[in-house]
């Protein structure tokens, strides 16, 4: 028979990953965090930031815009929203302004931007490679996906994640409330 375990006391909520009230080092648990659940409107405000930005990369050709894009994903999958530029825009300013939630389930978003981080560096490696054409069609993608979060409310990369784990490629418990119709809100 197996004791049972018990978890260490939860450092008071005042700690941050990198406060002196949390006791062992840097919680990376906390810096790496990414909300759940996601207000829906936010995300769909940063995927409206990301098409602009990403049509005006893609009518101007400027090639920095493709890492600056890329940038803005990976800072969003690896950390949520606190420090990306546009994520912070949405959630802190904007979104307030519009004064609606709806709560989704955050993995998905997660997920999302890691492919938004995957399709955008791919088409900065390819542009630099001297792909352009290449590098262009990728952004134009992404644009496409944007779009369809920001202006239809449909989140591909969300989809895909739902696929993903109705066969069991992704684990149930990464997301209860994905696969637990009781936990969803209407």
């Amino acid at each position: 028979m197996s004791k049972p375990t018990t978890a260490p006391p939860a450092p008071p909520a005042s700690a941050t990953a990198f406060s002196p009230a949390r006791r062992g080092g840097i919680s990376w648990r906390t810096v790496f965090a990414f909300p759940n659940p996601v207000n829906e409107y936010a995300a769909r405000i940063t995927a409206a930031l990301v098409v602009l930005l990403s049509v005006a990369t893609l009518l101007t050709g400027i090639g920095w815009g493709l890492a600056v894009i890329a940038a803005g994903f990976w800072l969003r999958v690896l950390f949520g929203p606190r420090i990306s530029p546009l994520a912070r825009l949405s959630v802190k300013v904007l979104t307030p302004l519009l004064g609606k939630t709806r709560l989704v389930p955050g993995p998905p978003k997660r997920f999302a931007q890691g492919i938004g981080a995957a399709v955008s560096t791919a088409a900065a490696l390819l542009l630099a490679v001297g792909l352009a054409p290449a590098a262009w069609i990728l952004l134009a993608v992404l644009i496409v996906a944007a779009s369809l979060e920001a202006f239809a409310g449909f989140c591909l990369g969300c989809a895909i994640f739902g696929f993903l784990q109705r066969r069991g490629l992704i684990p149930e418990d990464v997301c209860e409330a994905c696969n637990n119709i009781s936990l969803r809100r209407a």
